[in-house]
């Protein structure tokens, strides 16, 4: 914090990122500086070949140069290592140091060029040193290169059109050049997001959908980011630091107070009834990702049990829309959800932005018809995800006397993605079919406006497992976190690779959260809520977003209305610590939960891993055989499992 200026332009890295590449380029110099020197010293001798002179003076001159270079990198990093992420006072020569690192390469190029030239010239001298110069040589070039990449990495095309620092006051800011300079700003960022997210999906193709939502996600991001003058390492201390917040926040509350009753029986029945459906309902969810998920569930066999399928042709049984490899898709199907051919109604794995694959197929069992609908699987999918644009439904919700014929139920239930497509059929088609039932399984947060998500408790399930990011995930939420995280580094009297060290190393292998304080020494909770001169410079324009109370409430950009998760939410949350990343021996409670709880994304090893469908679905396993084991010992009391 904030991005170096260097060359009068702002880079998307800051004074204390060098503290890691500093100390490899180090040791990296330090070797090959005692390896030349002993190259040298142990082969002068041998020197008095035809070229022997000019190699001699090579292996002088770069001892020299390296020993230049050890010494400019060494000043660098002891310099990144000083100050914290919101005071670079003490890194304010690292500007100069940069400078005559990057002038070091020119002499560097040039020896190392010279180098190549000699050794290319048929020098016959001992071939020890002949080897170890091109060593030397080739290594000289990998650096530089190396450089010149990351030099193309962290440049940031924005760099040179930053808006001024918000120090002038409000009058400033709200002048009419100031609103001029951030609109041409936005719209800037806003091209420049788009032309990353271009060449990101430059394999997808490029109708109207697609340019469509290339826009709407680059506005999104530019959007998100405009606000604030972070670096991405930045954002990393800041996940990390959340991260173990959050545990001791959690670590230090009392216990919850102990219900004086036992939840009601049909309420407990209830959440039973719920979470057997969404245990058999899952594997239709499973099912619409086709045979990849399959593969990756049954990685030994899966090839084996629909390789006959992928060389059949049965078109004339079923019918097939659009996409790859669908005999391999039904094959997976067949084996995930025990259904037969004559089940399938229709099957569709024609993949576009704004469209999604989806089957449809009889389920004798529950009597229902289930459309299942496919999660986020490809780059289209993913840019589905990132329209945060919403738009009114046109729905008949008043629904009263409606009856129809005893039949098949419709149910429609999808994942992730999928899990929201499903939600708003489920809406579109109630007033047609009263009787629809949905299960989203990890639906995403920013889905539903307030009057939509209390309708649809009526008939929509939400199941959702720990620490799930997809459904705390909204703009909102995003806003919420990004004011999170400027707090927290503001706060924090640590440098910044103390921080990344300490973060990855609680990451992996867990630990007390209590031994690295996130707040300034002396400082009170109380003090928290105070503006301090880190926190506002690490906004670049002042977001209108962005509130310095700790408690108040963000409002998301008028664009992006705060929006819901469907319906009701059962929440799966792991028992005691089976390990940060094993899960053969972890245990889940259910209970029921209200939206309020999935208001805030929760930072863990855990938040993307909860999302995906086979974990998902082992944890639904293991519950509901838990539950159904308790069904049959009522010796041991009632249930633990809360209903709220």
């Amino acid at each position: 914090m904030p991005g170096m200026v260097l060359f009068g332009r702002r880079w998307a890295i800051a004074s204390d990122d060098l503290v890691f590449p500093g100390f490899f380029e180090l040791s990296l110099r330090v070797v090959w500086w005692i390896g030349i020197l002993t190259l040298y010293l142990m082969h002068r001798g041998k020197l008095d070949c035809a070229g022997g002179a000019l190699l001699s003076s090579y292996l002088i001159v770069l001892l020299v140069l390296l020993a230049v270079i050890v010494c400019t990198v060494a000043a660098i990093t002891c310099v990144s290592m000083k100050g914290t992420i919101c005071n670079p006072g003490p890194r304010k020569s690292m500007s100069k140091l940069l400078y005559l690192r990057l002038a070091l390469f020119l002499p560097e190029m040039v020896w190392a060029s010279l180098g190549a030239a000699w050794i290319a010239d048929d020098v016959q001298c001992d071939k020890t040193v002949v080897n170890g110069i091109i060593a030397t040589v080739v290594i000289s070039w990998v650096i530089i290169v190396s450089t010149v990449v990351t030099i193309v990495i962290v440049f940031d095309p924005l760099g040179g059109k930053m808006a001024p620092c918000p120090s002038a006051g409000p009058n400033h800011l709200d002048s009419r050049e100031s609103s001029q300079l951030l609109n041409g700003l936005k719209t800037a960022a806003a091209s420049v997001w788009e032309t990353r997210i271009k060449l990101l999906c430059c394999c997808i193709g490029k109708d109207d959908h697609t340019r469509v939502a290339f826009s709407s996600t680059a506005e999104l991001f530019s959007t998100y980011f405009s606000d604030t003058d972070l670096v991405p390492s930045d954002i990393a201390a800041g996940l990390a630091l959340l991260h173990q917040q959050q545990d001791n926040i959690r670590n230090s509350q009392e216990p919850d107070e102990v219900i004086s009753h036992s939840p009601g029986p049909p309420q407990e029945a209830d959440l039973d009834t719920e979470l057997a459906n969404c245990h058999h309902y899952m594997q239709f969810a499973a099912a619409a990702y086709g045979w990849p998920l399959y593969v990756y569930r049954n990685p030994f066999t899966g090839l084996c049990k629909i390789g006959g399928d992928c060389c059949r042709s049965r078109t004339t049984d079923y019918d097939l829309v659009g996409g790859d490899r669908l005999h391999c898709h039904f094959g997976s199907i067949l084996h995930t959800t025990g259904l037969q051919y004559r089940d399938f109604i229709h099957i569709s794995f024609h993949d576009k932005v704004y469209e999604l694959p989806f089957i449809v197929a009889l389920d004798h069992r529950k009597e229902s018809v289930v459309v299942a609908v496919r999660g986020t699987m490809s780059l289209q999918d993913i840019l589905t995800d990132l329209s945060a644009e919403s738009e009114t439904l046109n729905l008949e919700c008043g629904v009263q006397d409606c009856s129809a014929h005893k039949e098949y139920r419709l149910v429609v239930v999808g994942h992730s993605l999928g899990a929201g497509a499903a939600a708003l059929l489920a809406l579109m088609l109630r007033s047609s079919y009263p009787q629809v039932r949905c299960y989203a399984f990890s639906p995403p947060r920013g889905l539903l406006s307030k009057s939509l998500y209390e309708y649809s408790k009526t008939f929509i399930v939400s199941l959702v497992l720990g620490k799930d990011v997809i459904p705390r995930l909204s703009v909102t939420n995003l806003e919420d976190l990004k004011k999170r995280i400027l707090r927290v580094i503001a706060h924090c009297n640590r440098p910044k690779y103390q921080i990344l060290l300490h973060g990855c190393w609680y990451e992996l292998f867990g630990g007390s959260p209590d031994n690295f304080p996130t707040e300034l020494d002396g400082g009170t909770q109380g003090d928290l809520t105070q503006p301090l001169l880190g926190e506002q410079s690490l906004l670049s324009h002042g977001s209108p977003t962005y509130s310095f109370s700790s408690d108040s409430p963000l409002e998301s950009p008028t664009k992006y209305p705060p929006l819901y998760p469907p319906g009701r939410i059962i929440h799966l949350e792991e028992e005691g610590t089976a390990g940060r990343f094993c899960r053969s021996a972890a245990r889940y409670s259910a209970r029921w939960s209200h939206e309020s709880q999935f208001s805030k994304i929760l930072i863990g090893p855990k938040m993307l891993t909860d999302h995906m469908p086979d974990i998902l679905m082992k944890a639904l396993d293991s519950v509901v055989s838990d539950r159904a084991g308790d069904a049959f010992c009522p010796a041991g009391g009632g249930s633990n499992v809360d209903v709220v």
